[in-house]
């Protein structure tokens, strides 16, 4: 049996790992000359969602785990402006658009939940 880290566990990482899944099925569609713009800088954020809570997991004080959560809440508002930015350029879909907006808003109360949680600890 393989041993699940504490990150693992939790519900905010799960839906922001989805969320990753999401953003890179989304931005396959965007045009070519944005490989290296937009398509990269919201993959690159997507997963600094995730990749922030793995970290801060293995802190010790709360205080240390919230910075990190924090980190994590920077990078959704990154990607948030990002598929703002996207939809203007017409490079989503509406229901894309809406599907993305639902996700980012469960994950952002998630990560203030949290937030406040370590730093009660």
């Amino acid at each position: 049996m393989v041993y699940t880290f504490s990150f693992e566990k939790l519900n905010v990482w799960l839906d922001s790992k989805e969320l990753v899944v999401e953003i890179y099925k989304v931005t396959q569609n965007f045009p070519g000359e944005e490989k290296f713009g937009l398509t990269n800088q919201l993959r690159r954020a997507s997963i600094s969602i995730a990749s922030n809570l793995a970290e801060g997991t293995s802190r010790n004080t709360g205080k240390d785990k919230a910075h990190f959560t924090t980190l994590s809440f920077s990078s959704l508002m990154e990607v948030l402006n990002q598929i703002i930015i996207s939809k203007e350029l017409n490079y989503i879909s509406d229901s894309d658009y809406q599907n993305l907006r639902v996700q980012i808003e469960k994950i952002s109360n998630k990560l203030n939940a949290l937030r406040k949680s370590q730093l009660n600890n």
